[in-house]
């Protein structure tokens, strides 16, 4: 039986380009989404693959969404810690709901999913998470003191959270994407986009399906011996 990977924001962007890749990889995929109904609906005419609309920054909405996931489709074996938001702004302008929001919504979702899916992973003795961390949470961006935070949050958890799931069999790995081309880096001016494509060395943006086919590959099966690693997928931008 195929194994239900579960992808937060899995429907846009670097998500949809995951989840169509774990797809394609054999597996049960399931998408959440926190609130563009028309782009979902799209995505899941598309791909078959069925969408969640819940807030991934709210533990008690992402209970109910898992409650319901695994009654409708299947324990949750794969899961894939995704959804992320910006609100850039530097220190002397960034308000403390600029900060909670970002804060909650990529740090405290990976908590969300992670507490209520790791149980049921322990005590199959199986689990695959991959946690979508960022460049800037290793070497930190200006104007984003609270995104480079929670990416920088993200690799920490990912490490400490690995040394537990060990012995059950359940890896727990992070991806540090550089700039891809999506549609948020695309609303970058044009003028600032030229300066960071000249900062890759590889000499372009990444794409969707870069970030995918790193994912595929720390949640196969047989890649049981890789856990509390970060995979750093940016064309050479920033090594460390």
């Amino acid at each position: 039986m195929a194994r239900v990977a579960l992808v937060t924001g899995g429907q846009r962007g670097i998500g949809a380009a995951i989840s169509e890749a774990l797809q394609a990889a054999g597996r049960k995929v399931v998408a959440s989404y926190a609130g563009n109904d028309q782009a979902a609906k799209a995505f899941t005419d598309r791909t078959g693959i069925p969408c969640y609309k819940f807030d991934v920054a709210d533990f008690d909405a992402c209970a109910e969404a898992v409650k319901r996931i695994e009654a409708e489709v299947g324990p949750i074996e794969i899961l894939v810690n995704n959804a992320g938001i910006t609100r850039d702004a530097t220190m002397k302008r960034l308000t403390r709901e600029m900060w909670d929001a970002v804060i909650d919504t990529n740090l405290g979702s990976c908590y969300n999913m992670c507490k209520l899916t790791w149980d049921g992973m322990t005590a199959r003795k199986f689990g695959r998470i991959v946690n979508i961390g960022s460049i800037n949470g290793q070497a930190g961006q200006y104007g984003q003191v609270n995104y480079a935070a929670a990416k920088s949050g993200i690799h920490g958890f990912t490490k400490a959270l690995a040394l537990e799931g060990a012995r059950s069999q359940v890896t727990v790995n992070a991806i540090a994407p550089g700039y891809v081309d999506t549609e948020m880096v695309r609303a970058v001016p044009p003028d600032v986009l030229e300066k960071i494509i000249a900062r890759i060395p590889v000499g372009r943006l990444g794409r969707a399906q870069d970030i995918a086919r790193g994912v595929v590959f720390l949640t196969a099966d047989d890649a049981d011996f890789i856990t509390g690693s970060t995979l750093s997928i940016n064309g050479g931008q920033h090594m460390y």
